[in-house]
């Protein structure tokens, strides 16, 4: 035995394992159980094993949609006790989304009873409410007792559960999926049922359709309560396309007029996934907060159809420009994320684009329809066997009567006299004297013929890979008559709509009012009511201290450089207010922890900056080029792997001196610099040991200037240290600051 491995006195082993190793092979483990037994869905029927689950115990109980409603308790009882050993609680929160026609845009459960609303209320307890499958459902699971997929032993090995439903609906696209697994996710919005059977059509009828193709077919995704699609074409076909992008959202409205000439804005339908409780929560709080200049009010007249009313505060507010703000700041725009990443025919995770899906559909059906055939066929066989047996007894009746009559083993006698099979013979010595009678004999040759023929057309069928996606294509034809059209087949989200050109001066809905912005060494930004002076009192967390302030007015961007070269916009107003120590940068804005703030300064029209990278190189930027519209910010300066950005100084002058942590002074003309919107840039000092220290830009006609003493110096005469850009330098003058900054 290996000296690592020591016996136990109840006969079991004791192994020494690194404890990377262990944690390494069961975190894996877990990892590969939540990927492909709990988050992802089956690309082929686009369903978890929760809900596969679900819906094969409601077959089991024979709940179909012409049948009676069962109690939900029962369900998930059995759910739980036969194949999915998991909590209750989330096996019946997965049977009521599938019942919310709010959260399913083709509801898989038919509930009856409290199942919820979409305000955000839960639904009632699972021994009150009941369920069936719906049609839907039922066309997932057809033709699953004729061997169309294979089934595995359940958890306890009790019971059998099928892989994968033959899923005659196409259900991953048609209702979508979300799952967060561990390291890797799924955002799948729904779509269209009919749309996507035409468009899986086109892919039959041209196995090299496009994305593009496709897109005639389908728009865009359908939700459930409706809203209008605002994505640019462009976007929606590169998220198509990939797999991964996401789609805007817009609630609908209409202007509605009242007496007097005023009027108001009528919400009927609200984006996907949003509750209509927390969004007028939202909307209330931001009035509450003034951050909703035209609104007056907002009230909830909604019964089972939405209708959400917004008062304007004048009755000369522009409806469109209203709206804009509502859906700038409220949850009246949302936007969902789309991240096809889904377990193929191998169970293997992978994201794929619409035409990949829609593929792995058809191929699912094609084995079906194979599996399903030869199903027939085999049980066509079994009865043309034991009919042939039959036409047998009806040519020899006589000599069949006194086999069984006088033989003492009548079976064998049978098989022997008239070459019968087993099966053949015990067929014949089952049969009812009844059954002797001329018309039965009829009837017999009768079913000979009718599935001799059939089994001739299944065989054909088989052998032509053409008539087998004609067969598909006619079983989708019947999905899409079925389940596109009418109440619940129409499109309900309005697609290609284009955003309305709204100018909106959002500066207009700020009062106008002088602030300090403070910025603390350690990354708290704060903003402090009116311009005070250099010299005030500023108060830090312990062992912070004073990076940077600035004079502003509430109407004003302040743009912030950091570090990895990439400039961040801040609103003035948004910053918090207050004596406290403000709230960190990092929260307002999408900034690396390695990474820091390095200037701040109040945005303004015309300006421009010098900016430089560590290893000496930069270029001059305009300060429109530094504004950025997102959390993420706009890189500007590029720096070279393992350098970081260093310097933002404004470029105000014909003249820029730098100096490096070499001690080495270089003076030359700005317009050696280029203006760029963004690069690397281009050298401005060398350096053979060191890198960039400080940089100023001045006028010629001013001279350079630095801190000495108490006061500050002004170097006129710099014959000795001018030279060409990326030069090396020369020593600076006597009583350079040791600091080799200007800090001027």
């Amino acid at each position: 035995m290996p000296d690592d491995i020591m016996t136990t006195p109840e006969g079991g082993e004791v192994r020494d394992t690194r404890l990377a190793e262990a944690l390494g092979e069961r975190y894996l483990a877990y990892a590969m159980s939540t990927i492909t037994s709990r988050s992802l869905p089956d690309v082929r029927d686009g369903l978890k094993p929760v809900h596969r689950r679900l819906l094969w115990a409601m077959h089991q109980l024979k709940l179909d949609p012409d049948a009676g409603f069962k109690k939900c308790a029962r369900i998930v009882g059995d759910v739980m006790g036969k194949y999915h050993p998991h909590g209750d609680s989330s096996i019946y929160e997965a049977l009521v989304r599938q019942a919310q026609d709010f959260a399913a845009r083709y509801p898989l459960v038919d509930g009856q009873g409290n199942f919820g609303n979409i305000d955000g209320d839960n639904a009632a307890a699972m021994r009150y409410t009941e369920a069936r499958l719906t049609d839907v459902a039922q066309a997932m699971l057809q033709g699953i007792d004729e061997n169309t997929v294979d089934f595995r032993a359940t958890y306890d090995g009790e019971e059998n559960e099928p892989v994968v439903l033959p899923a005659a609906f196409p259900n991953l696209l048609a209702n979508g999926a979300s799952g967060i697994a561990v390291g890797m996710a799924t955002s799948i919005p729904p779509h269209n049922a009919g749309e996507l059977c035409s468009a899986a059509l086109e892919l039959i009828r041209n196995p090299g359709a496009t994305t593009d193709d496709l897109l005639k077919h389908i728009p865009g995704p359908d939700f459930p309560t409706g809203g209008i699609l605002v994505e640019p074409k462009e976007a929606i076909r590169e998220a198509y396309e990939t797999g991964r992008g996401g789609f805007r959202m817009r609630a609908r409205w209409h202007k509605e007029d009242a007496k007097q000439g005023t009027w108001r804005i009528i919400v009927t339908e609200i984006p996907y996934q949003v509750q209509k409780s927390k969004l007028i929560e939202q909307i209330a709080l931001l009035l509450d907060e003034k951050k909703l200049p035209l609104l007056a009010d907002i009230r909830d007249e909604s019964t089972d159809i939405i209708r959400l009313v917004i008062e304007p505060k004048s009755r000369t507010v522009d409806p469109a420009v209203l709206m804009e703000t509502m859906f700038r700041a409220t949850q009246l725009e949302s936007r969902f994320s789309l991240n096809m990443n889904v377990l193929d025919a191998d169970r293997t995770p992978r994201v794929m684009g619409l035409r990949q899906v829609l593929r792995c559909w058809l191929d699912h059906r094609h084995v079906v329809l194979v599996r399903r055939t030869e199903h027939r066929l085999a049980a066509i066989a079994r009865r043309l066997e034991i009919l042939d047996g039959y036409l047998v007894v009806y040519l020899n009746l006589d000599e069949v009567i006194r086999i069984v009559r006088e033989e003492d083993k009548p079976k064998e006698a049978l098989m022997a006299t008239f070459s019968l099979s087993e099966t053949q013979a015990n067929a014949i010595l089952d049969m009812r004297l009844r059954a002797l009678r001329k018309l039965e004999e009829m009837e017999i040759r009768k079913e000979h013929r009718k599935l001799s023929a059939e089994q001739k057309s299944l065989q054909g069928l088989l052998g032509s890979e053409s008539k087998r996606w004609a067969a598909i294509s006619s079983e989708i034809e019947a999905t899409r008559a079925k389940f596109g059209e009418g109440a619940l087949g129409n499109r309900r989200t309005e697609a290609g709509a284009l955003l309305p050109a709204v100018l909106i001066d959002e500066s207009s809905f700020v009062e106008r009012e002088p602030i300090t912005v403070i910025l603390s060494e350690k990354g708290w930004v704060r903003a402090q009511k009116g311009h005070i002076a250099e010299d005030a009192e500023l108060r830090f967390k312990e062992g912070d201290g004073l990076h940077t302030w600035l004079h502003a007015e509430t109407t004003d961007r302040v743009v912030l450089f950091a570090s990895n070269g990439k400039a961040y916009t801040l609103k003035a107003d948004i910053i918090p207010r207050g004596r406290g120590d403000g709230q960190p940068v990092r929260l307002l804005l999408d900034l690396a922890t390695e990474d820091e703030i390095i200037t701040a300064h109040v945005h303004k029209e015309g300006e421009r900056f010098l900016l430089a990278a560590e290893d000496g190189k930069g270029f001059v930027a305009r300060a429109e080029e530094m504004l950025a519209e997102k959390r993420t910010g706009k890189q500007v300066l590029v720096p070279e792997a393992g350098k970081r950005a260093m310097l933002c100084v404004p470029a105000e002058g014909d003249t820029v001196a730098v100096i490096g942590t070499n001690r080495k002074l270089l003076v030359f003309a700005l317009d050696q610099v280029p203006e760029m919107t963004r690069g690397r840039g281009v050298q401005l000092q060398t350096y053979r040991d060191g890198k960039l220290s400080d940089v100023q830009v001045f006028g010629k006609a001013t001279g350079l200037r630095w801190k000495h003493g108490g006061g500050v110096r002004t170097e006129a005469d710099l014959r000795e240290w001018r030279g060409n850009r990326a030069g090396a330098g020369k020593q600076p003058p006597t009583g350079f600051p040791k600091s080799n900054r200007f800090e001027v």
